[in-house]
């Protein structure tokens, strides 16, 4: 619910000598520098677009596994002295990989940024691990699939609404690769990866905080200007038919007690800023699952008691077909196949008969109310510009984005759910074990 990510930024609430400036290197990479000077902090976020939807069949988990790599060591900073450095000067960092990008992220005083910025711009280039990090490091991944997937009835889910609701290889596989091919990877194949992905001309960096955005930018120019461009990387075809016959599909899971239900459909993303429809489809999941009035939680959850929990989400910002997504898990007497049928009609009565206005002002009050509670994530506000960056829009286009999103009508809305229909529709369920 991209709403909610919006509310959560501070540009609006900004103070009026703060100033957000941005360039673009002669070698590709982006720039954004935002100053916030409430607390002595920077928040570093280097944007990479590379994610599982760029992987081929038998390669899938391949970004997540350079992700983990890039901790592994270059020539002036060996292995493990990445995370001991940023600790010593006491800061923050991880990262993490999904469908569409690979992300780095550092907080730290904002006085240590160059030796922070320094270390990115070392690893950008000069990556250099051994055949035998390699090897121990996908046992670690390995693990974490069967902790996050195998061992998970959330994981199972999600791993297979993907694999449930499209078809191209690309758009089906998870983001931690299948374990055939976790078994599979060679440390050459992500050696490889990191040669045609990593470049500056294929990167974003972002970076909020306590600093000067000119003398900023001047350092992240010195630091990453002198790193060479590439040819562009190869994108894979992502279009799909967003309308085809439906699709269902169970599994099993041995540690959960209650089914877990999806309903995923099939609907556009944002592609043009004057785009109507994906306002209103991330409306809807606002009003579907937003906060605790809305009308799943108050209609199954906490009125017939028939489900234990359901959500909805949907993601504006998508490089590929998104998904429309409706998680919700029965409650304890209650059939899979009686509280799909109860989520249906909730979709269906706003068809029908729409929302009110109290109920679409409900969650503009809420979006409003969030972004006062929420001026202080630096990071959310990095966030937010590098998905607009990497996701084919631009930091700027935020103010209109958000300023769109509140015109949403109870019609659009309207038409939002009407368009959640059974050939859009893919349904997936995770049994107990035991059943």
């Amino acid at each position: 619910m991209l709403r909610t990510l919006f509310a959560l930024c501070l540009a609006l609430s900004a103070p009026a000598w703060a100033q957000t400036l941005s360039q673009t290197l002669p070698n590709g990479l982006k720039v954004i520098v935002k100053e916030d000077k409430r607390a002595p902090v920077a928040v570093v976020q280097l944007w990479y677009k590379v994610g599982s939807i760029d992987e081929q069949p038998g390669k899938s988990g391949l970004s997540h596994a350079l992700e983990h790599m890039m901790f592994k060591g270059t020539p002036t900073v060996p292995s493990g002295e990445f995370n001991r450095i940023v600790a010593a000067l006491g800061g923050k960092n991880n990262a993490y990989t999904n469908r569409s990008e690979t992300v780095y992220y550092e907080n730290a005083a904002a006085a240590n940024l160059p030796q922070i910025l320094a270390l990115e711009a070392d690893r950008m280039h000069n990556l250099d691990f051994s055949d035998e990090e390699f090897r121990n490091e996908m046992s670690v991944i390995r693990e974490e699939r069967r902790q996050r997937t195998e061992d998970s009835a959330a994981g199972k889910l999600w791993e297979h609404i993907y694999l449930n609701a499209f078809t191209r290889p690309s758009m089906r596989a998870a983001v931690i690769g299948y374990m055939d091919d976790l078994h599979a990877l060679q440390a050459e194949d992500l050696r490889d990866w990191y040669r045609k992905y990593y470049a500056p001309n294929n990167a974003v960096l972002v970076i909020v905080g306590d600093v000067d955005a000119r003398d900023t930018l001047q350092t992240a120019a010195k630091l990453f200007g002198s790193i060479p461009a590439k040819a562009a990387p190869p994108r894979n075809d992502l279009s799909e038919a967003q309308e085809r016959a439906p699709a269902y599909a169970e599994t099993t899971s041995a540690v959960t007690r209650q089914p877990l239900i999806a309903l995923s459909y099939r609907v556009p993303p944002l592609q043009k800023l004057d785009d109507t429809m994906p306002y209103a489809l991330d409306v809807l999941s606002d009003i579907l699952a937003g906060h605790s009035s809305s009308r799943l939680d108050s209609r199954l959850v906490r009125g017939r008691q028939s489900a234990l929990s359901a959500s909805a989400g949907y993601d504006l910002l998508s490089r590929e077909t998104p998904l429309f997504n409706l998680i919700a898990m029965p409650a304890e007497g209650v059939a899979a196949d009686d509280l799909i049928s109860q989520l249906r009609a909730e979709i269906q009565d706003i068809a029908d008969k729409g929302i009110s206005r109290e109920e679409l002002a409900r969650v503009q009050k809420r979006t409003q109310a969030d972004e006062i509670y929420a001026r202080d994530a630096m990071s959310t506000q990095a966030s937010l510009m590098g998905r607009l960056e990497t996701r084919g829009f631009r930091y700027t286009d935020e103010a209109e984005i958000r300023r769109r999103l509140n015109r949403v009508t109870t019609r659009d809305v309207q038409a939002a759910a009407r368009l959640l229909t059974e050939p859009r529709e893919s349904i997936v369920i995770v049994k107990p074990a035991s059943e």
